[in-house]
Formats: C-alpha cells, sequence, structure tokens
C-alpha cells in the first residue's frame, strides 16, 4: 500500500469520527436541548473534521481519482459508523450492516478494478 493511500486512508478514519460524532451524536447527548445549540455544538465539532478531511483528499487526489477518493470515504463512513452505532449509541447489530458493507465492497471493486472501464 503506498504513503499517499496510507495516509489519506488515516486522516480520513479520524475526519469520520469527528463527523459521525458531529452529524449523530446531539441525538444522544442533547435530545432535550434546541436544535440550534445541538447545531452550534455539531459545527464546533463538525470544523476538526474539515481540518483533517479537506487535508486527506488533496493527498489523496495526487495518486486516487475523484471517484476512488469518494468510495474510499464511503467505506471508512460505514466502518466507522457501525461501531458508534452499536457502542456509543446502544442501538442493536442489525444484519442489514452486513448486507451495506457488501454493497459498498461492490462499488470498491468497481471503482478501483482498472483504467478505461
Amino acid at each position: 500500500m503506498s504513503r499517499v493511500l496510507l495516509q489519506t486512508t488515516g486522516l480520513l478514519i479520524l475526519s469520520n469520527v469527528f463527523m459521525t460524532f458531529a452529524w449523530y451524536a446531539h441525538l444522544r447527548n442533547l435530545g432535550g436541548k434546541a436544535w440550534y445549540v445541538a447545531a452550534l455544538a455539531s459545527w464546533g465539532i463538525a470544523l476538526f473534521e474539515y481540518l483533517l478531511q479537506v487535508p486527506a483528499n488533496r493527498i489523496g487526489y495526487t495518486e486516487l481519482s475523484l471517484g476512488q477518493l469518494k468510495i474510499l470515504q464511503e467505506v471508512i463512513t460505514l466502518s466507522v459508523f457501525i461501531p458508534f452505532a452499536i457502542l456509543y449509541m446502544k442501538q442493536p447489530f442489525k444484519t442489514d450492516y452486513l448486507y451495506a458493507g457488501a454493497c459498498i465492497l461492490g462499488a470498491v471493486y468497481f471503482i478501483f478494478r482498472g483504467p478505461g472501464r
């Protein structure tokens, strides 16, 4: 695996952790607060997401296509979201998570299979 892919993946994983908390943690932690309080808290968290995501995409785009970057992001999003949903949000595990993962793996295959198709 190339250094660029490792750096991009690492930064996107960290970025997605912040993104997932920004998008969903307020449902657990700020459910009794006004929506704008949750929005402001989420924006504060999302700043850190962008501080990681923008350089990740700039680094990744030196070797990956735009489509490859997007599918990598989706794989990471699902990989971060499922443990977050189960461990932090206390949601039950669903086999649909596995089916969604299988669909994403199909997308990975098609996007990374080679040039000119």
